[in-house]
């Protein structure tokens, strides 16, 4: 029943139908089957795949001003739905349309007419699936109950805990609860289930943020047990050894696991030959398995200020296929020969066995390329050289077809024993960065590619076009910045690039990086290959890291499957097909929860420092406007808040359409990239929230501004 009804509906665009139609056109005759319609026309209807309208006509999601999504509410009272479908836009949603609903629920949107063409905005109608089963905060008990001090301020209602569930928390504990009952008289009830610290402990902070994103940092016992029966057992008869060969893995210095190993060397026509070994986890998480199950489940590692939460067990992820030197490892090698322009010639895919010769830094090996030997290894300080040269051509030729480099600043924490922020500092991008950069990104096209020709169910990387309304609006504002794009309806990639290349080493570079980047879609994961458009690739996959990243653990499996045991039996092509959806969704919503939780966390530190510092004076940039104030972002990315209303020398009316703030009488204007100068005034640690300010700044002075170029 329900396939007929979705037939009917989608055989002709913009169908509408009552119960009375459907009964008719579908033939039903029998009562037992006009009981199966209306059943299934309500499950469809809670599904949110029909709506029902005033006229109690049915109609398929698509066809109406409906959507559905997941909410993501922001702590100041408003949210976005971000819709199911990936094609669609945001959705902003004021605090008075929210009705009950709370951080990442599911829910039906319908968008309103007043939407604007640079925000779509909306209403939730309904609550399909409540996203939170747990709540973290700070126990305060009384005679009769606990009431539970949460930490998200998204959570609105009061959240209370019964004595005969508290776990044996104490006043001032910080723990972790279970919601009993979603929504009683205004109020939810909690059980504890687990007793995190009391909230002034090192790293509670931290452990807390990652049980509010509903990660758990442990693994079962029952798991740890599972990986500790695996063991290295060396293949030398089904894999190529390459273990003459000096590999080396270059990493930052606080890495602990090495997945990636890199060897080039030149033949007699210049040619380069690339090795790029990734450790071979596929050979030890099998699908189905509990390992397999809960890297499914995490999706991938999260890095936070003060710890790595892995994907998988130490034993694998620092032991059994961490690429150690001098140790034997599997792995599945990528071997490439690039002619001397970068061009690929020939490439070969095969499980390997290696023994790096060094475990190198990005650090060492960039005083190496700065003019200071500290590896003293000639033959692999040689390599190092042929490997710069190397990606040097890679990334030329890359940037040749269009490839898109942003230029974006990460901070570094300093931390002392206790977990505390002792400085913020911008994290390097240098060239040994690049290089590792460029032979990842070599590797990842060509197995793309491959699996792409093999016309076989696969997961891809994917980045779509971006938002033309947003780069219309980008191209408005870099005007008034002195930047001129072409472009009436459609901006080129080949005008985007040149306007990187021309705000390059200027004062505007990192704004309009941002503005630029803002105007993009989220790169996901994909059963369905549209290329990536950043890159300029039109194949690109995630092949390099399956010790952290779901996805590529499922690429090396399907290699396994397809290349090395040659399976392409009609049994192993439908069971990919089947799941390879699910599993590319769940990719990329792990992806995006470990974002937002990794950006909270290093919210949380930077207000933690910056709470040493109220009262001092700083220089910063405004990176971004609203209607409620000014955020300004210092040289080592912390950013805080210029609320309006402590804009106290005019009143303040805001321009959307270049996201400027204009003074009523004065005329003063703030625009994205003014130079102003803050003074920290307070902070709220657990939010993350920094409150600045304005001491100076405001319009940026003609004479500094940068003269009108042309496109050309």
């Amino acid at each position: 029943m329900r396939d007929r009804i979705l037939e009917y509906f989608r055989s002709l665009p913009y169908r509408k139908a009552d119960v009375s139609k459907l009964k008719d056109d579908l033939h039903i005759q029998t009562s037992s089957s006009f009981t199966a319609l209306v059943k299934e026309l309500n499950n469809l209807i809670d599904e949110a795949i029909l709506i029902e309208g005033e006229n109690h006509e049915y109609t398929l999601i698509e066809n109406t001003n409906f959507m559905t999504g997941i909410l993501h509410l922001k702590r100041r009272g408003y949210g976005f739905v971000l819709p199911d479908h990936p094609n669609e836009e945001d959705v902003y949603i004021p605090s008075s349309a929210l009705h009950d609903a709370m951080n990442l629920d599911h829910v039906l949107v319908r968008v309103l007419n007043r939407s604007n063409r640079f925000r779509k905005e909306g209403e939730i109608v309904r609550i399909l699936k409540r996203n939170r089963t747990h709540i973290v905060g700070t126990v305060v008990t009384s005679k009769k109950e606990a009431i539970l001090l949460v930490d998200d301020s998204t959570i609105k209602q009061e959240v209370f805990i019964t004595k005969n569930n508290l776990l044996g928390a104490k006043d001032g504990d910080k723990v972790y609860a279970s919601i009993l009952n979603y929504s009683k008289k205004g109020r939810i009830e909690c059980a504890v289930k687990r007793i995190l610290g009391r909230k002034t402990d090192p790293g509670v902070d931290v452990l807390s943020k990652l049980f509010e994103y509903n990660i758990d940092p442990f693994f079962s016992d029952e798991l740890l047990a599972q990986a500790k029966k695996l063991k290295f057992t060396p293949e030398y008869e089904n894999r190529k050894d390459l273990r003459n060969l000096p590999f080396v893995t270059i990493d930052g210095v606080d890495a602990k696991d090495f997945d990636d190993a890199v060897y080039v060397e030149r033949d007699e026509q210049d040619n380069y030959k690339l090795y790029v070994s990734i450790a071979d986890v596929s050979h030890y998480v099998s699908e189905g398995s509990l390992l397999d199950e809960e890297a499914f489940r995490r999706g991938t590692s999260i890095y936070l200020a003060d710890r790595v939460v892995p994907m998988l067990p130490e034993v694998l992820s620092n032991d059994l296929c961490s690429l150690k030197p001098m140790e034997d490892r599997l792995c599945i090698t990528c071997e490439m020969l690039l002619k001397q322009d970068g061009s690929l010639k020939q490439y070969d895919l095969y499980p390997s066995i290696i023994r790096s010769s060094a475990r190198l830094t990005y650090h060492n090996v960039n005083l190496l390329y700065e003019g200071e030997d500290l590896i003293q290894k000639r033959d692999i300080t040689k390599m190092l050289f042929d490997l710069r040269s190397l990606a040097s051509l890679l990334k030329k030729r890359r940037q040749s077809m269009g490839s898109l480099d942003f230029v974006t600043q990460e901070a570094k924490f300093i931390l002392d024993e206790d977990g505390k922020v002792q400085e913020i500092l911008l994290r390097e991008h240098g060239v040994a960065e690049s290089v590792i950069e460029e032979c990842m990104l070599q590797a990842n096209k060509v197995v793309a590619e491959h699996f792409h020709w093999m016309e076989v169910p696969f997961i891809y990387r994917v980045h779509d076009k971006p938002d033309e309304a947003k780069l219309r609006k980008l191209v408005e504002i870099s005007a008034a910045f002195g930047y001129k794009v072409k472009g009436t309806h459609e901006v080129s990639r080949h005008e985007l690039k040149q306007l990187l290349k021309r705000i390059k080493h200027t004062p505007y570079e990192q704004v309009i990086n941002m503005l630029i980047l803002r105007s993009m879609q989220k790169a996901i994961y994909s059963h369905v290959n549209i290329g990536h458009y950043g890159l300029a690739f039109p194949y690109y996959t995630h092949f390099t890291s399956p010790i952290r990243r779901y996805p590529d653990l499922i690429v090396h499996r399907l290699i396994r499957q397809y290349i090395f045991k040659s399976d392409l039996s009609e049994k192993t092509l439908l069971h990919v097909k089947q799941i390879i959806e699910s599993i590319a969704s769940q990719s990329s919503k792990t992806e995006r929860n470990a974002v937002n939780l990794e950006r909270d966390v290093a919210a949380m530190k930077m207000a933690e420092f910056m709470s040493s510092h109220i009262g001092e004076e700083f220089e910063g940039y405004i990176s971004s406007i609203t209607s409620f104030g000014l955020y300004i972002t210092l040289p080592n990315t912390i950013e805080g808040l210029v609320h309006i209303s402590n804009l106290q020398d005019d009143y303040y009316h805001y321009d959307a359409h270049f996201m400027m703030l204009i003074g009523e009488n004065t005329h003063k204007t703030y625009r994205i990239g003014n130079t102003v100068k803050v003074k920290v005034t307070s902070v709220n640690i657990i939010d993350g929230e920094i409150d600045f300010k304005l001491i100076s700044g405001g319009d940026i002075l003609e004479t500094n501004r940068p003269k009108q170029k042309s496109s050309s």
